[in-house]
């Protein structure tokens, strides 16, 4: 009889282990599928940032650095400003998100701009579109070293002095006679302005394509454009 006691203890405890160790073995695979999903999130968020940041930490990665800094109303009315006996095409070289190009289209311009980083570009487009000036617009994903602006009569370019001097010469290539340039922030380091218009930071310099492209491009020849470098993140 106490054998038999032992033997049914002996089951009991035995059935218990087996219990407890399909448990742990359960929890087990629980707590994996829990990392799994917690790591797979964590790096889909990972893998999300780095789509949304990329654009706009990489201009920094570059020789020259051209972040996103939007223009302020007091620019965007400076240009207007300078421009309104103007008509016709609008380019705006580093559109950021599209502020520029929007307000020149509901003045009348038929207006472009032209910006390295594409999630700026398709927010331009949507800012446009419900804005309500879709037609008279368009944005392009490009750098401004590999685009012609021969067709347009009105730029626009929030620039840095690393590559104004540079910006000359290609401008005064391809631009026509009848163009005007505004640039804003910096000046062009040669070109004598025909006017300006406001203060500070919020100054632009307006530009006559006919009096610069007779100005002599002194010490400039066409392989000083970086032609293989992207540093149209000018943002505006």
């Amino acid at each position: 009889m106490k054998t038999s006691v032992m033997s049914q203890e002996e089951l009991f405890v035995d059935s218990a282990r087996a219990g407890q160790c399909q448990s742990d073995a359960k929890g087990g695979r629980s707590r994996s599928r829990l990392g799994l999903i917690v790591t797979g999130a964590v790096g889909g968020s990972l893998v999300a940032l780095y789509a949304v940041a990329a654009p706009f930490v990489a201009p920094a990665l570059r020789k020259i650095c051209l972040p996103f800094v939007p223009a302020t109303t007091a620019q965007v009315e400076n240009v207007l400003k300078v421009l309104r006996a103007r008509s016709g095409t609008l380019v705006d070289i580093g559109s950021g998100d599209g502020r520029i190009v929007i307000a020149a289209a509901k003045h009348g311009f038929q207006a472009s701009g032209f910006e390295l980083n594409p999630w700026l570009v398709w927010y331009s487009r949507y800012r446009a579109w419900r804005e309500g000036v879709r037609s008279s617009t368009s944005f392009h994903i490009s750098d401004l070293w590999k685009v012609s602006f021969a067709q347009y009569s009105n730029v626009v370019i929030f620039g840095v002095p690393q590559m104004m001097d540079q910006l000359e010469l290609k401008l005064a290539r391809e631009l026509p006679s009848t163009a005007k340039v505004v640039a804003c922030r910096f000046p062009f380091p040669t070109w004598v302005p025909e006017h300006t218009a406001g203060e500070g930071i919020d100054t632009v310099w307006v530009y006559d394509a006919n009096t610069f492209k007779s100005q002599p491009q002194q010490g400039m020849t066409k392989k000083t454009i970086p032609e293989q470098e992207n540093t149209s993140d000018l943002h505006t």
